[in-house]
């Protein structure tokens, strides 16, 4: 049996920690540091001809390297169900997504293909400032041209993303967003999410679709000494914002019920109550 490795394990230890503090949306992995986008510098509605090769030059790219993982049985995904409730759409949405793996991006990515809408429309990814500025050679290079959205400390560059996000919302693409704001690794339950996803979803005027990956380990060892995981992928009726509530009560609603989806489908799925080992109340909307 391979040793566990040092690194997850004091992930893991990172993770039990913050989970007892009731800190949720603190990042546990060490992460390079990111540089400042400046505004002017990413063509976030893919304007430009070169933008677009390149996007279509990383796909190819990522869909080799997604084909390899599935192959070597690196990324296991035994079902996606209520792929239904995106083909019923007529409109753009906002996915949200529970973050658990730098490699639940791929997962999605084959939720989003199994939809009739594929190739009508995009999926784009909002990202970390850092992991678009930090990350070297090819997963760099996917970072900065699969359609992602990346997030800046700069206001004017982050009005852009934010008004580019909108526009390709309302031009009927799919905007992946992880409202719980952090990554935890192979953490099985859902954290709060932030108001974010909603806010977008609202002032776009598309509904928000909640989306839960459950797993469980595999028969196979990873190469850090932990099984890898299978994924049962689900997905959850669109959340439309209510016309007559005002945007901020929209924001609670839309947070609420798409927490209280991934909930449901996580106690569903694993036969337990959802607990956390924090003594205060954990709040669907943090």
């Amino acid at each position: 049996m391979p040793t566990q490795d040092k690194e997850r394990l004091a992930v893991l230890s990172r993770i039990a920690d913050l989970e007892k503090k009731g800190i949720f949306d603190k990042d546990v992995e060490i992460d390079p540091p990111g540089k400042t986008i400046e505004p002017g510098t990413v063509d976030f509605k893919q304007e430009k001809l070169i933008t677009r090769i390149k996007a279509k030059n990383a796909f190819s790219l990522a869909r080799k390297y997604l084909n390899k993982i599935i192959k070597d049985k690196k990324l296991i995904v035994n079902d996606v169900i209520g792929i239904e409730n995106l083909n019923s759409l007529d409109s753009g949405a906002v996915l949200t997504c529970n973050h658990f793996n730098a490699m639940d991006s791929f997962a999605m990515q084959m939720v989003y293909e199994k939809t009739k809408w594929a190739k009508k429309r995009k999926l784009f990814r909002i990202i970390k400032e850092g992991n678009y500025t930090s990350f070297p050679g090819f997963f760099g290079e996917l970072m900065r041209n699969c359609n992602t959205l990346p997030l800046s400390n700069n206001m004017r560059t982050l009005m852009e993303m934010m008004s580019a996000t909108k526009y390709h919302l309302q031009n009927g693409h799919y905007v992946l967003i992880y409202p719980e704001q952090s990554m935890w690794w192979n953490y099985r339950k859902p954290k709060p999410v932030k108001p974010g996803a909603y806010t977008i979803a609202i002032s776009s005027k598309v509904p928000v679709v909640p989306v839960f990956i459950c797993m469980k380990d595999s028969s196979i060892m990873g190469d850090d000494g932990f099984p890898i995981q299978e994924y049962t992928i689900y997905v959850g009726k669109p959340i439309e914002p209510n016309p007559s509530l005002s945007d901020a009560e929209n924001k609670k609603e839309m947070g609420r019920k798409n927490y209280a989806f991934w909930k449901e489908t996580y106690e569903s799925f694993y036969g337990v109550p959802l607990e956390y080992t924090c003594e205060k109340k954990v709040e669907p909307l943090d």
